[in-house]
């Protein structure tokens, strides 16, 4: 099956632009991640910014990273070793001058973020490092302890809130990328449950984040559904790596609570796991034990449960003094003691939740899109940092360095010339038949049962069909931000299960029971999908 023909149409809506109001910025940034509002100050050095996230400006997955931000700032560490410590996670897919870019030019990100306003923890007038899994160096900045998104969030949406050439619209949806002759020209948007315009911009920068909510559990708050790459994949553009997922191995699984991020530099400061009887088990997987990459330890954990038959693991961390724990991880001691769990007493319960999408909206080194004048950034792009396995904490490093070139890469860019006005219908009729929130759930069900931490192709072909009786709905007039959303969920959806069944073997966050093995001579590669062109694949750079 190829997801994009004949089945996911252009456009969400049917419109007719010469009936939309029209706006014009010369930088369109659609999310207030880190990567929104960071692209967003540095556009608006020397140009007029519109910035559109679709709930307030401070909510975004970033805001809910506690572990931190990686960059080599210690004498005792190298750019070589970030590199190196990136490509194992990696497991082969990652592109090497991607990885050499970030490890390089990361340091210099950090000192911006300083800059700008955010303020890591220091000790001894130093800035404090820890460690997380699969890194060989103390290289991970925090903030306030565990709430490092947070404080970043902080820092860089008081400098937009307070710019005069940045304009915020908070509480809109955008719908769908225009294009024309092969560029983008802006965004249809939806300000209100009944107000839509269009917004012309000289270059559209997509930061809208990932597609957490494909799951039922995630670490990931309400509104990461895809958006991004799903309007991307719909205008066009070449989407990549769909199918690796990292699932982070420790979330909190405690009844009435959310599946709380439980961050991995709690076990880099020495808390270890243990199953239902007690025992430490990690070293039977794997001789990093604890510090194993995610993905081993998220599949050693679900191992456990099965073998054991319990519903969860547990995050033990009671060894370290109880001062230190409630200084380092300030956010999650008084979280879990919400739910009456005492961090420096009781062993916490956790399993594993989606966590990151290492796939995205295939860019270059300067975040270009295969579509010109389309650029993404973050958690929606594919830059090639990441392959088949982020390395912990290269995320909120990456946003900051890919932001940057981006912003080096407008420079260049001509004007927008005169566009025609256009018009898409597909003669959209019917209501959605069921609820959306039923479809929702139904989809995140069918994700985590086919599509999860472990896959086999029955499995995967069975997600494929079941995803197909929901098809109905891009045939459907869709109007709240709900249904467009479902929309965006149900096109990842597709990507990631087409994307995980066409590759037959094991590969970082991607295992399939079928195929355990890594096969490098056939799959050492990218899986490339395009609407018009369905799945494709495309090597990896030597480096």
């Amino acid at each position: 099956m190829k997801s994009g023909e004949g089945m996911i149409p252009r456009y969400l809506v049917d419109f007719d632009v010469a009936e939309l109001t029209k706006l014009e910025a010369d930088v369109l940034i659609i999310g207030s991640g880190i990567a929104g509002l960071y692209t967003a100050i540095k556009a608006a050095e020397d140009r007029n910014v519109l910035l559109i996230t679709k709930k307030a400006l401070m909510e975004s997955n970033t805001r809910y990273a506690q572990g931190g931000i990686a960059a080599v700032t210690s004498d005792e560490d190298t750019p070589a070793s970030h590199m190196q410590d990136t490509l194992i996670a990696g497991a082969g897919l990652c592109e090497p001058e991607a990885v050499r870019t970030l490890v390089h030019e990361g340091p210099g990100g950090i000192q911006e973020l300083i800059r700008l306003g955010t303020a890591f923890d220091r000790e001894n007038g130093e800035l404090a490092l820890t460690q997380e899994g699969a890194h060989s160096h103390r290289r991970i900045l925090h903030a306030n302890g565990d709430a490092t998104g947070y404080e970043v969030v902080r820092a860089l949406s008081e400098q937009v809130a307070a710019h005069p050439a940045i304009e915020v619209w908070e509480e809109c949806m955008v719908i769908d990328l225009l294009t024309e002759h092969g560029e983008c020209i802006g965004a249809l948007i939806q300000r209100a449950e009944s107000e839509r315009l269009y917004v012309t911009a000289n270059a559209t920068i997509l930061c809208s984040g990932g597609s957490g909510q494909l799951f039922r559990y995630t670490t990931n708050p309400d509104i990461a559904t895809g958006d991004g790459i799903a309007m991307a994949y719909r205008a066009g553009a070449i989407v990549r790596d769909m199918e690796f997922v990292q699932f982070h191995p420790t979330a909190l699984c405690y009844p009435g609570a959310p599946r709380f991020l439980i961050s991995e530099a709690v076990r880099g400061e020495g808390a270890v796991l243990r199953n239902n009887h007690g025992e430490r088990f990690m070293e039977q997987y794997d001789s990093r034990q604890e510090l194993a990459p995610r993905d081993i330890v998220a599949r050693a954990i679900v191992h456990e449960m099965e073998r054991t038959q319990a519903a969860f693991v547990y995050l033990d961390i009671t060894h370290e003094p109880p001062e230190r724990i409630k200084q380092r991880f300030p956010t999650i001691y008084r979280t879990c003691l919400s739910y009456g769990l005492d961090m420096t007493t009781d062993w916490i319960p956790i399993a594993p939740a989606a966590h990151y999408m290492m796939g995205g909206i295939q860019t270059n080194l300067y975040g270009e899109s295969s579509i010109a004048r389309l650029y993404a950034c973050g958690e929606v792009s594919s830059t090639g940092v990441h392959g088949a396995n982020r390395l912990a904490s290269n995320s909120l490093s990456e946003a900051i360095v890919f932001g940057s070139r981006i912003i080096e890469r407008l420079h260049s860019l001509p004007p927008l010339a005169n566009h025609t006005l256009l018009a898409y219908s597909d003669n959209r009729a019917e209501l959605l038949a069921s609820s959306v929130v039923e479809e929702r759930h139904k989809l995140q069900e069918t994700m985590v049962r086919y599509a999860g931490v472990r896959r086999h192709g029955e499995g995967l072909q069975a997600a494929l069909d079941e995803l197909h009786a929901q098809l109905p709905v891009f045939k459907a007039i869709v109007t709240s931000r709900e249904e467009i959303e479902f929309a965006n969920l149900l096109t990842c959806a597709l990507l990631v299960a087409d994307g995980a069944l066409l590759r037959e073997e094991s590969r970082g966050a991607h295992y399939r029971e079928d195929f355990p093995k890594t096969d490098d001579s056939i799959w050492q590669k990218h899986v490339q999908q395009r609407r018009e062109q369905g799945i494709t694949e495309e090597g990896v750079h030597d480096i």
